[in-house]
């Protein structure tokens, strides 16, 4: 069951990578199989490695983690598997009637171990619980899910399951064959597009016409009797019923603004502000949509010398925004947002944006709406914007630096009168010279 366990460390913008693997565990209880499970774990750590500076670390679950810990009984079962320098990850599973469910997820991983976490300013160990989406799963099945679920332990941490097979309940010790599809490996159902073609009756109908032959009344007169050759053509349905025209994806409100602001103790003035509604366009199971971003009801961050963060907790939405600063400007470098959809969790971030640059001591403003492109499946759009990560004084905003769409009238309102009056100037002129040219000709005729 243990395979050599291989990582690759990789130290590049503060963020450590080590290659993730998938690991098979059977658990026994007398012997008997009582508990399976394949699958592929990773986990996402933020930490702090100096004052104010924190590092993010991303490793996997390697084939060398240990099981015998695991244990599993007619009603519950343990799934925990422990690796490296007291780390582990553990899921609890309930058995009712004829379904079990997946009851929590705790991961517990140990900040002092520094082959992990490089730098670490604490030692501690720190435990995270989070809530799985594995129910209703027959107690002779198996619950297969082979998309990656991003499950959001804490801010500082997360994991992703992906090619999980389980079966946390075995019955006389032989794993079932049959299977339960997580919903995201199920395909989307497909609506048959309606040609419901619009009753155009395309019946030729002949109107009754009488070709009925009537010899007048004559003696010996022959009366042909008044035969109707009517011929109708039934009313054919060769519908081609056009499609109802679509209802277009009504327009969400402008978002509400709000206003937030990090200190570095209770006792201190705001060392960073920002206040802007946001809107987030995002594509999850090939679905373009849009929601807006309510004011958080959680927030918290970091002011640094050189980076300060951001994190903003509002319903199922997490956006946490690194600023950076390299002595002369201030920028948003990274970002990441995470959102909790029906369909599953949707997570995309990136670290290498210039966004909402302005010089250290200003801050950035921009009340237009703007368009951010942040990865190919994640779009922002920011509204009333003004944010300033560095440099505050008196819990104040100093002298903001505007946006272009916010300057581009105050451009354009010296220009446009500088053209009228050069054209003014120049209706003068040609006046002036049009005068001239008549009182000469006056003179001249004299």
């Amino acid at each position: 069951m243990a395979r050599c366990a291989a990582f690759i460390f990789l130290l590049s913008f503060g963020v450590v990578s080590h290659l993730s693997h998938g690991i098979e565990v059977q658990v026994k209880n007398e012997d008997k199989l009582c508990l399976y499970a394949n699958l592929t774990v990773s986990f996402s750590v933020t930490y702090e490695v100096a004052v104010n500076k924190k590092k993010t670390v991303s490793f996997g679950l390697p084939t060398s983690a240990l099981s015998n810990e695991s244990k599993c009984d007619k009603t519950s079962s343990v799934l925990k598997l422990s690796f490296a320098d007291g780390h582990s990850w553990s899921v609890t599973f309930s058995l009712k009637d004829k379904s079990y469910q997946a009851d929590a997820i705790t991961f517990v991983y140990n900040l002092n171990d520094s082959n992990v976490f490089p730098d670490s300013s604490s030692k501690d160990t720190v435990t995270v619980k989070a809530k799985p989406d594995i129910k209703d799963v027959g107690v002779n099945m198996c619950y297969l899910c082979k998309s990656k679920d991003t499950i959001i332990a804490s801010p500082q941490a997360n994991m992703t399951l992906s090619d999980v097979l389980i079966q946390a309940f075995v019955i006389n010790g032989t794993k079932s064959k049959n299977q339960t599809v997580c919903p995201a490996d199920k395909p989307a159902p497909t609506t048959p597009t309606p040609t419901t073609v619009a009753p155009t009756t395309n019946a030729t109908t002949v109107a009754p016409t009488t070709n009925a032959t009537t010899v007048a009344p004559t003696t010996n007169a022959t009366t042909v009797a008044p035969t109707t050759n009517t011929t109708t053509v039934a009313p054919a349905t060769n519908a081609t019923t056009a499609a109802p025209p679509t209802t277009p994806t009504p327009t969400l409100p402008t978002p509400t603004v709000g206003n937030y602001s990090i200190k570095h103790d209770a006792n201190s003035t705001a060392c960073l502000l920002a206040n802007f509604g946001l809107r987030i366009g995002f594509t999850q199971n090939k679905k373009y949509q849009e929601v807006n971003f309510d004011p958080a009801t959680e927030v918290s961050g970091s002011c640094g010398v050189d980076n300060s963060e951001l994190t903003l907790v509002s319903n199922n939405i997490t956006v946490s925004l690194s600023f950076y600063n390299d002595t002369k400007k201030f920028r948003l470098h990274a970002l990441n947002v995470t959102i909790n959809t029906s369909s599953g969790v949707f997570a995309q971030s990136s670290t290498n944006l210039s966004l909402w640059e302005a010089a250290v001591g200003s801050s950035y403003m921009c009340n237009k709406e703007q368009n951010f492109t942040i990865t190919d499946l994640l779009s922002i759009y920011t509204f009333s914007l003004h944010v300033q990560p560095f440099g505050v004084k008196k819990g104040l905003y100093s002298t903001a630096e505007e946006c272009f769409l916010d300057s581009d009238l105050s451009f354009l309102v010296p220009i446009a009168v500088g053209v009228a009056l050069s054209f003014l100037i120049i209706l003068v002129l040609i006046s002036y010279l049009i005068g001239r040219r008549k009182s000469r000709t006056g003179y001249q005729s004299v």
